[in-house]
């Protein structure tokens, strides 16, 4: 956690970014030569720069943009690549000031394009540094820093509120951008629509028990009306922050490698490709990769669960109070383990398959990580509800095999052996097992992503500061980072140097935890009906905590734009239509007064079960287009938006091209009537054929003729002062 901050140090003065350059691992030449080649480059683009001495081999570059031709023209050219792609509907002035002038960029379109300026190659106008790769590993980090007195308010100000207005998703989008903003507004619309379930599951709690028909019905319409409300929501929010189809400006990534160039047929220009018939062969190894995670993750639960099922159920010897947490400690031992390795294999397989773009390369990856969050999370209540409690007459007595956990302990072999008669299935278990899911869990999860953290790095400065008088005690303290340090900027130059060792925020973990959370509900909620009163709860400190982490335990982010939430909507859609089935299933199973079949899989039909799926998913699926076509037929402010400028753009148009009265298409110029004119028509009229149409649309030549003609009458047959009113 960076240092409390008070008097200059609430003063960013006028830093844009900060370049965090560590050479602890680089000889004093090569660092010197690599960070008079990072100066230079930032140099080249006009930034100033002010470098000062960072802690432990570090150095903190700041850099500032003034506003000159090198910035505008970064921004011009930013905006006009949107309008090419339809991102912005008008397009911009070709003068950049006057760009600027007509259309004021927010705080984090700043960053973002500074940020550009900063990391992108030099052919496309940036300065090509890029952290930890390549030639500039020494790059630690780039961040702009935080706005110590916004943050402050903002924490306050949310911390009073139950449900935020669109005026607070429109401020962390002007300051963080919309990538981050999209997940507040995602969070927030699921917490408003969450107390629905809450309170009917509270009262399907009270009047109706577990494992319910009608709340299971509930709970899936609930399901696929908040996925397709949402999925309306994102298009208006993209919309009204002038980023709809975002998405389709891909940014190529640099380690894409390209095997031939081809001109593309749209815009003409010669792109570097790698053929998607290679790339989909390459891609199919996502299969053996799916099973190869489902067997380890799978085995491993499904072992450490046979384990916790011996320890609870079969075993009877001493300190069995004790040894039933050992399948606990497996599982937080190994799984963790055996996550990072499946996710470094993942990742492997995804550079592997060689994508072009880092919009496409993040979205196989979510995809792939998807996988293993399914199997970690969501198995051990599956093997529960599906293995344990319709089989367990059939699988326990083999559970013997797992008698050398507790064979230290125990005083006899009948304390290992299972009964022959008389055991029974704890139908109680899927039960305890959700609430700890949906709960327990969601309490742990909490401490570990906010208080864990605070306590390491608190824990970790300790330490700094015990070390550090140690070695001066010894006479060995090499010299301290602020010991150069001018008075007036000591407090700022603290306060950077805690933020440039914060966490980067990734958004992608918080949206991961949304949408687990958000399948517990859609799978098992049936369960327990106060499942959405718990989300609903915990969803209102996760807002605040989210926010408050990200002002406080890591370095602000860098603005990124998107217009959705990325593959995690397909996630929801398919956690949304499972849910209609395991709901079904569950129901099935266990409506005989939420204690099923007992163990005895005689008393569950096959075809019945099978029958009961079949039924729910086609009924989620005329649901789902029922909800769909309602939805669509709701208007918006965004669409409003977007059809008004579409037409201000066209009649923008018109006016510039035809002016003013582009609207009006202005009357013919009337034939003047000449002798001459007149017999060129006589001379017409007599090679004509004698058609009374024909003779009776040219009796009159133009419409100066016809008001001639028009006056001519009105003056014969009118009187001098109209006709009086009788």
């Amino acid at each position: 956690m960076a240092p409390k901050p008070k008097g200059n140090a609430l003063s960013n003065y006028n830093v844009d970014y900060v370049i965090s350059y560590r050479f602890v691992d680089t000889g004093k030449l090569p660092a010197a030569e690599q960070f008079q080649k990072l100066i230079q480059a930032l140099a080249r683009l006009d930034f100033t720069i002010e470098v000062r001495n960072g802690d432990n081999c570090s150095l903190l570059v700041f850099v500032k943009v003034e506003a000159g031709k090198t910035f505008n023209n970064a921004v011009y050219r930013s905006r006009v690549k949107d309008w090419l792609y339809g991102v912005r509907a008008a397009q911009p002035d070709r003068e950049a000031y006057n760009s600027l002038a007509a259309d004021s960029m927010t705080e984090a379109e700043r960053y973002r394009i500074i940020y550009q300026m900063i990391t992108n190659p030099k052919e496309e106008g940036g300065a090509g540094i890029t952290p930890k790769e390549g030639e500039w590993k020494d790059v630690e980090s780039i961040f702009p820093l935080h706005d110590i007195a916004h943050n402050r308010e903002w924490v306050k100000d949310w911390s009073m509120k139950t449900f935020l207005k669109i005026e607070d998703l429109d401020e962390i989008r002007n300051r963080f951008g919309e990538k981050i903003a999209f997940y507040f507004a995602f969070t927030q619309s699921y917490f408003t629509f969450l107390m629905f379930p809450a309170a009917f599951g509270f009262s399907a709690w009270v009047i109706l028990g577990h494992f319910s028909s009608i709340y299971a019905i509930v709970s899936t319409f609930w399901c696929v009306t908040f996925v397709e409300y949402w999925k309306h929501q994102e298009v208006n929010l993209a919309i009204r922050w002038g980023v709809k189809g975002v998405s389709a400006i891909e940014e190529k990534r640099r380690d894409f490698k390209h095997e031939k160039e081809v001109k593309d047929p749209i815009t003409g220009e010669t792109v570097q490709v790698f053929p998607a018939t290679k790339r989909l062969a390459r891609q199919a190894l996502a299969i053996p990769f799916a099973l190869l995670a489902s067997i380890a993750l799978g085995g491993l639960i499904a072992t450490c669960f046979g384990i916790e099922i011996f320890l609870s159920e079969v075993y009877s010897g001493p300190f069995k109070s004790i040894l039933v947490y050992l399948p606990t400690g497996l599982l937080t031992v190994f799984v963790p383990t055996l996550t990072t390795l499946l996710t470094g294999v993942a990742t492997r397989l995804n550079n592997y398959e060689n994508w072009d773009t880092n919009e496409s390369y993040q979205s196989a990856l979510t995809q792939k990580i998807f996988v293993l969050n399914f199997i970690t999370d969501y198995l051990p209540i599956f093997l529960t509800a599906f293995v344990y409690i319709p089989f367990g007459s059939l699988i326990v007595p083999y559970l013997d095999i797992f008698h050398l956990t507790a064979r230290p302990f125990a005083t006899s072999e009948k304390q290992l052996r299972a009964p022959k008669v008389g055991f029974e299935i704890n139908p109680v278990r899927l039960r305890k097992q959700v609430i700890y899911f949906t709960v327990t869990a969601q309490i742990v999860g909490f401490a570990m992503e906010n208080i864990v953290p605070y306590l390491k790095r608190q824990g970790f400065h300790k330490y700094q500061e015990i070390k550090t008088e140690r070695a001066a005690k010894q006479g060995g303290a090499p010299p301290g980072a602020t010991v150069n340090d001018h008075p007036e900027e000591a407090e700022f130059l603290t306060r950077v140097r805690g933020e440039a060792e914060l966490d980067v925020y990734d958004v992608t973990v918080d949206l991961r935890e949304m949408v687990v959370q958000f399948g517990y509900l859609a799978l098992f909620s049936v369960v327990w009906p106060l499942t959405p009163v718990s989300f609903l709860i915990n969803d209102w400190i996760e807002l605040r905590s989210d926010a408050a982490k990200i002002c406080i335990e890591m370095q602000r982010p860098t603005p990124a734009r998107a217009d959705s939430i990325g593959p995690w909507l397909d996630s929801l859609g398919f956690l949304a239509w499972l849910g209609s089935i395991t709901s079904a299933a569950l129901v099935y199973l266990f409506s005989n007064d939420g204690i099923g079949p007992d163990g005895t899989p005689a008393t569950i039909k096959g075809w019945a079960l099978l029958l009961t799926i079949f039924f729910s998913e086609h009924i989620y699926l005329i649901v789902r287009l029922g909800v769909r076509i309602a939805i669509s037929k709701l208007d918006s402010p965004g669409m409003q938006q977007e059809r008004a400028e579409k037409f201000m753009v066209r009649k923008r148009y018109l006016e510039e091209t035809l002016g003013e009265n582009a609207m009006e298409l202005p009357p013919t110029k009337a034939p003047e009537i000449t002798r001459a004119s007149l017999e060129e028509d006589a001379r017409n009229d007599s090679l004509r054929t004698s058609d009374p149409e024909e003779h009776f649309w040219h009796r009159q030549l133009g419409w100066k003729e016809s008001v001639e003609i028009g006056v001519s009458l009105i003056d014969k047959m009118g009187t001098e002062e109209g006709k009086k009113t009788q």
